[in-house]
């Protein structure tokens, strides 16, 4: 590897609709890769909210979820795995609200990956108090799928079910980054 990349930390975005094993998989990358991971912010924002989440809530969750990147880039070892983006947070503020602050979307575009790891929907929907949508996932995985491909970005289907979905998420980065092998 060139040495101005040796320091550099390759960031990767695990993305996709609800309920399709996002932060599973992104725990078990980085435990895999000797790294940490970015949690999905906004699970910790609504779960302390007290009420429903309104419009102006998808920014304050867009900026925290940053935030916690930038923070984590320096503890990260060559690889810092991102437990949702803002793809997440604007598909989800356009299909609720029918809009997207300007934010969000100026940020979505300059904050870019190094991979994206989109999340089939292969998995069983598991009931959680948070998620919205059980009868819209191949709608959402759509929709998330035009948006990495409009922005021309790197990005791979995971599918598998269990230890699976893992081995073929370590096998697609370590295509495509041959120095992350452990």
């Amino acid at each position: 590897m060139e040495k101005r990349l040796q320091n550099r930390i390759f960031r990767i975005a695990v993305t996709g609709p609800e309920s399709t094993g996002k932060s599973e998989l992104s725990e078990q990358l980085a435990k895999h890769y000797k790294t940490i991971f970015v949690p999905e912010y906004a699970r910790e924002y609504i779960s302390q909210l007290g009420r429903e989440y309104k419009y102006k809530d998808l920014e304050i969750i867009a900026r925290e979820q940053i935030n916690l990147q930038n923070k984590a880039e320096h503890k990260a070892n060559k690889i810092l795995i991102c437990d949702t983006e803002l793809t997440v947070i604007k598909i989800w503020s356009e299909h609720k609200f029918n809009k997207c602050s300007e934010w969000i979307t100026k940020n979505f575009i300059k904050n870019t990956y190094d991979l994206y790891l989109l999340c089939n929907i292969d998995l069983p929907w598991e009931y959680d108090p948070l998620r919205e949508h059980p009868h819209l996932r191949k709608h959402f995985f759509d929709c998330y799928e035009n948006e990495l491909r409009k922005r021309d970005v790197r990005y791979i289907i995971i599918s598998g079910k269990g230890k699976k979905r893992l081995q073929n998420a370590i096998k697609e980065i370590e295509k495509v980054f041959s120095d992350f092998r452990v």
